[in-house]
């Protein structure tokens, strides 16, 4: 059941559901990030991949496939300033992003197709978001990605796991009340990663360093750098 990723299409692959639905699940969603390792596991590559700047020096981040763009929400990075351009796909998840308040630049667009010109970000940002995709598509992804940032992407997704569809699905079933993320929880655990298929999916791209660590919880940090 877990050798081989899934393909089963998840509820918010949905884009024509714009609905509360959506509010409900990306409220429950930030909790997640919160307490289950999503906001750490996107800050420490912040920090890796920081390094590379000057003290003080404002970052522009682009939040691909953003959710509820919250993993780095009322966060400074060493003094830094932290810039986040937010870009979905789903009009419901725009509106709600907007509504929070905390980005100012907010983009309803298809990653598959990229809105921006090469180098306009600083770092590039995808959370939850590339194990919605097949391979292929995940390979052009990343190659438009690695062209409109200037420094490189930083990568928070799934490891995929029987302990973590377990988990997934007993906490969910406890503690949730969106049957957007019952449902949509355990899909991602499957369509989730093991190490070597993230190796050889960003084996295409011209970079100068990569590091690929596993993050509590159930959670691979991918940190490539150009």
């Amino acid at each position: 059941m877990f050798k081989q990723r899934s393909y089963q299409k998840e509820i918010m692959d949905d884009f024509s559901i714009t609905d509360n639905r959506i509010k409900t699940a990306l409220i429950e969603l930030e909790i997640i990030n919160k307490y289950l390792g999503g906001r750490s596991t996107s800050r420490k590559g912040l920090e890796i991949i920081s390094q590379k700047f000057n003290s003080g020096e404002k970052i522009k981040i682009l939040d691909v496939g953003s959710g509820g763009s919250d993993n780095f929400k009322c966060y400074e990075n060493n003094g830094r300033m932290i810039h986040v351009t937010s870009l979905d796909i789903n009009k419901g998840v725009c509106r709600y992003v907007k509504g929070d308040g905390t980005f100012t630049n907010v983009v309803c667009g298809n990653a598959l197709s990229i809105p921006f010109k090469e180098t306009s970000f600083d770092i590039v940002h995808v959370s939850l978001f590339l194990h919605h995709f097949n391979e292929v598509e995940i390979i052009n992804l990343m190659q438009s990605l690695m062209k409109i940032s200037c420094y490189g992407i930083i990568v928070n997704d799934l490891r995929r796991s029987v302990f973590a569809y377990a988990g997934i699905k007993f906490l969910t079933f406890l503690f949730s009340k969106s049957e957007m993320v019952k449902n949509d929880g355990p899909i991602s655990v499957k369509r989730g990663f093991l190490k070597y298929e993230l190796k050889e999916l960003f084996s295409c791209l011209n970079f100068s360093f990569i590091t690929i660590n596993y993050r509590w919880a159930f959670r691979w940090l991918a940190v490539i750098i150009k």
